[in-house]
Parts: C-alpha cells; structure tokens; sequence
C-alpha cells in the first residue's frame, strides 16, 4: 500500500499540484483530478516553477482547458490568467481620465472667469475715478493685439489637418491609409486566437501595428490641439476609435501578448471614404457623393459589427468563467451578420453567448432599417446612372471636336458623311456628341458603325460638368448644329447663341463654329467679349447663303450649282447609260481642296 502511493503522489503533483493521502480510494482521487481539470483558469502551471516538470501526455490532454497558448520562449503569465480587462482598463481610464480632466478644467475657467469678471469691475470703476483709465486702455488694446504662441500653435494645428493645403491633404490620406492597413492587420489577425502570448521583437504585425498606432497618436494630438470644443472633440466617433485601439497596443508590448479586442473599430475609419474622395477632386457630383457615403457607412457598419460577435463569440460569457465559447471565423461572423440584416437567417451560423445573442438583438433593429433604406437607395443611384454619363479620355496625338446643338439622325448623318469621308486627307479626329436626350435606336446604331471615331455623351452645354467630360478646353473646335425646319427660328438663334456664351464662359479660347438661321442675329455674337473673328470664331448663316446662292445664279445661271457640287463630298458616280453628257459627271466628281503651307 506505501509503495502504490508514492507513484499516485508523484501523478498528482504533475497534474496540479494535489496530493491525496495513502488513505484515499481512488474515486477520490479521480474526483480531485476531475475538480483540477474542471477549467479552472488558475491551474495552468504550477506556483513552484522549480519542481514542475510536465509530462507531454498530461499536456496534450489538458489543451482543451487551456486559456490562453503558451509558448515556451515567450514569457508569459505562468498561472495563464486572461489579462483582457488590463487592455480593456488602458483603454477606459484614457477616455473617462481624459474626460473628467476636461469637465475639471472647464468648471475651473468657469470659476476664474467669475472672479476675473468681479475683479474686473472693480479695477474699472477706479480706473474712471482716478483718470488714467485712458492709458491703461491703450496698453491692454496693445496686449490684445498679440498673437499668443498657442493661438499660433492651435492655427498651425488646424492647417495640418485640414486638407485646405498639400502637407495637410498628405496627412489626411495618410491617415486613412494607415487605418485601413491596420484593419488589413486585424484581418490577418483574426485567424489566430483572441487573447495569446507574443512576443514584440518576433511578432511581425504586432510591430507594424505598432508603428502604426504611433502615428496615429500623434495625429491625435495635432487634432486635440486643433479642437475649438476639446469635450466635443473627446466624444467624437474617431476619438473613440483610438480611445480603444492605440493604449491596448502598448500594454501588449508591456505583458507580452496579444488581445485582438476591438481593433474592429478601426473599420469606422471608412465612413471617411468620401470625404478622402473630395479631397482628391475624384467625386465631384452629389449622386456620386451620396453613392459612396451610403456605401461607406453600409460597409463599416457590417465590419464593426462582425468584429464583435467575432470578440465575444471566440472569447465567451465571463460570468459563465468563458466556457461557453465557440470557434469561428471572423469571415463567418460577416456571413453571419449579412443574414441577419437581410433576414434571412439560414441557421447554420448563429450565436451561442449570451452577448452574442443580446448584440444580434438590439443589431437586428438597427440592421434591419438600415438594410431596408440603405440598399434600395444604393441600387437606385446606381440604376439612375446615365447609359452615357461617362467623360471623354483625350487621346494623345489624336485630335478631337465637339458638336452640340440640333442632334438627330439626319444632322448628323449628313454631318458625318461629309466630314468622315475616304477622300478627305485628315481624318485622324474624333468626333464627341454632346446632347441632353439620349439617342434613339437609330442614332445609336449609326454611332456603334461609326465607333472608332465617334463617341456620344448626355449632357448640356450650358452645365460647366459636362463641358469639363468631354474635355472642351482641349477640343480643337466646337460645332454647334441648328435645327433648320424649326417653326420660330429666332428662337433657335437664341438657344445657339446661349450655347455659345456658356462654352466661352467655361473656355474663351475655344473656336467655335455655330449655325444661324437668321442673318441679324449674327450682330449677337459681337456682345460676347470673348467671341473673336481673327481666332477662327465664325457664324454660318443658311440663310445667308442661301440668298446669296440664289441671287449669284440670276447672274450667272448654274453657279450655285456648280458650287454646291465643288464643295461637297461624293463618291465617283458610275452611270450605265452613255447618254449621260461625260463632262457633266467628271464636273460631279470634282472637288475643291483647300492647302495650307
């Protein structure tokens, strides 16, 4: 009986520390093993670190009521305690000890103020009294004056931040830039478990991490200084962010492990998108603006939310002493909170914790009218998006035109008949088509035959947006076409001619080559300031030309036609009959064609 127990101590001891008496039974004895294998977080490793030498066996089976992985070169907490509430302490006493520091501050300049003002009065009375309240006014107007090396410093401040300049705008993207890498980290991080032990100078990511949070410190201190209102500024979504991002990074390095906690929140960082967008002049329009912020608080919200059940779900109820945890993904807490949005709620993934399943309660409110207004929203500004809402891409060493106005099938069939012809030496151009109805079925089949050196866009030319899309400031010229059967031509001439003042508005150097109908509103176009004849400016008036035709061939019959024939551009006419006078078809086939040298 004295040599089984020795054996039964030494087990015992290697187990946890337990040693039963010889006297025991062994039901005791498997009682006392079952009670130190219970998941008690404070038997990991012994207290007597110099007897303790664990056998491997042992070790692998008591894996399941491992708290946190240890590891053999990373010094670690030896009772393997959960150290989640030193992180989550650093980050409370940053933001309740920043804010009782402020409302302290305020209530004493409060009461300075008070006094001040008392004193004040007094100090002003006997000034009067006394008669030299004057100079004293003078000196205190001089005191006044100065700039004070904190305005100076909060002015600075406020420069930085404010993208009004180039160093400022760096800084902000960089800002986001950063958050989104640290939320890339946490991605990676989320595959590992949520509270283990690291080490600083081999963790990789916990380094640039860290590099990371460092920055961002300082950029909240440029912002604290910048703050007109610092209780506003304390209470601010992005203050809060880092209230519970950056000081659990540094009490990692200080214990030498890692809790992924709530670095999800660095996922509120994307509600920022838009506004990162405006900075670099990429969204300029409000649907585009309104698109991207709709889909920036869309997706941040869903992150945020997914990094908590994640936390609680992988780390379990702490009243429960965390035995009531699971293990999943940070990916299937996103699935998980996409099917509950939409309420679907298939059942494959749902929630086991009791936070869990009071977050997914009150989310499930939340979310639900979010996905209901949000999603609609979303999909209707992007179906109202125009077919052809798109800008021109100049191309370099191609040259282009734009051409507005009177645009249907039959202006601009004719148009590109005659401009896009084989027997034309240059025709290196592309043609854009500016007009604010979209084209019909035709028109549009005529573009696609024409697709390598044509391109239509909707829109005004009285709207400077769309001038800035078909890149009008390059074009080498502008048309505009007029409506030749329209039933009050002077009407006409006045939309042409507004057409002309708001491209020249936009850009007076432009040429530009407009149709009139009616001579006497050519004398309009001398009102512009920047309409100039010697730039290549011309007005063609088809009326004009028409009675000019008209009374040149009195004179000398035919000439209008043989002109006409001149100037424009067919094909050689093949005729079968011979009765057809040859010189009249090689006159048909004649051009005129102008050289420049």
């Amino acid at each position: 009986l004295s040599s089984s127990s020795g054996p039964a101590e030494s087990c015992a001891a290697q187990g946890g520390g337990v040693s039963p008496s010889a006297g025991e039974d062994s039901a005791t004895l498997h009682s006392n093993n079952n009670h130190k294998n219970s998941g008690d977080q404070k038997s990991i490793m012994p207290k007597n670190r110099e007897k303790f030498n664990p056998d491997p066996s042992i070790h692998i089976s008591k894996m399941m009521n491992v708290i946190i992985p240890l590891s053999p070169d990373v010094p670690c907490d030896s009772n393997g305690q959960r150290m989640w509430w030193a992180f989550l302490a650093s980050s409370m006493v940053t933001f309740f000890g920043g804010l009782f520091i402020i409302l302290l501050w305020r209530t004493l300049k409060y009461l300075w103020t008070v006094c001040c003002h008392c004193n004040a009065k007094k100090k002003e009375v006997h000034r009067i009294t006394t008669g030299d309240g004057i100079k004293r006014a003078d000196k205190d107007d001089a005191a006044a004056s100065e700039v004070g090396w904190m305005t100076s410093v909060k002015d600075w401040a406020g420069v930085m931040i404010s993208a009004q300049t180039l160093t400022g705008r760096v800084l902000v993207v960089l800002v986001f830039a950063l958050s989104i890498g640290a939320l890339v980290i946490y991605f990676i991080d989320s595959s590992d478990p949520i509270e283990s032990c690291q080490n600083f100078y081999k963790d990789f990511t916990l380094q640039i991490d860290m590099a990371f949070n460092v920055f961002f410190l300082l950029y909240f201190g440029l912002r604290f200084i910048a703050a007109n209102d610092k209780l506003w500024f304390w209470l601010e979504v992005n203050s809060v962010v880092d209230f519970f991002t950056v000081p659990p990074v540094f009490v990692s390095v200080y214990l030498n492990r890692s809790w992924l906690g709530l670095r999800f929140l660095r996922a509120l960082r994307l509600i920022q998108f838009s506004e990162i967008l405006q900075f670099l002049n990429i969204l300029k329009t409000s649907n585009s603006i309104k698109l991207v912020n709709l889909c920036s608080i869309f997706i941040s919200t869903w992150l945020t939310a997914a990094g908590f059940i994640h936390l609680v779900e992988n780390s379990g109820d702490p009243w429960e002493n965390f035995q009531n945890s699971q293990t999943l993904s940070y990916w299937e807490c996103v699935y998980l909170l996409m099917v509950t949005m939409s309420t679907v709620g298939y059942g494959d993934v749902y929630a086991k914790t009791t936070l869990g399943r009071l977050f997914m309660v009150f989310f499930i409110l939340g979310g639900l009218a979010m996905f209901a207004s949000y999603v609609p929203e979303i999909i209707e500004l992007i179906g109202n998006r125009k077919k052809y809402g798109g800008s021109y891409s100049a191309v370099n060493g191609r040259k282009h035109i734009v051409v507005c106005g009177h645009i249907t099938l039959e202006s601009v069939s004719n148009f590109l008949k005659d401009f896009l012809h084989k027997d034309r030496d240059d025709v290196n151009v592309e043609i854009v088509f500016l007009h604010n109805i979209s084209p019909n079925l035709e028109l549009e089949a005529l573009f696609k035959r024409h697709f390598t050196q044509v391109e239509f866009y909707q829109g005004s030319v009285l709207n400077p947006h769309d001038l800035a899309r078909v890149k009008i400031e390059s074009a080498d010229a502008c048309l505009i076409l007029a409506n030749k059967y329209c039933a009050d031509p002077d009407a006409e001439d006045a939309s042409n001619i507004m057409r002309v003042i708001s491209i020249k508005n936009y850009h007076p150097k432009i040429r530009i080559i407009t149709q009139m109908l009616q001579y006497h509103n050519k004398a309009h176009l001398l009102n512009i300031p920047s309409w100039n004849w010697k730039e290549g400016d011309d007005a063609i008036c088809l009326a004009e030309l028409k009675l000019g035709f008209i009374a040149q061939s009195c004179l000398a019959q035919g000439l209008s036609t043989m002109l006409a024939n001149l100037f424009s551009m067919r094909s050689f006419i093949k005729v079968a009959t011979t009765k057809t006078c040859p010189s009249v078809l090689t006159g048909l086939n004649s051009k005129v064609k102008l050289a420049t040298n």
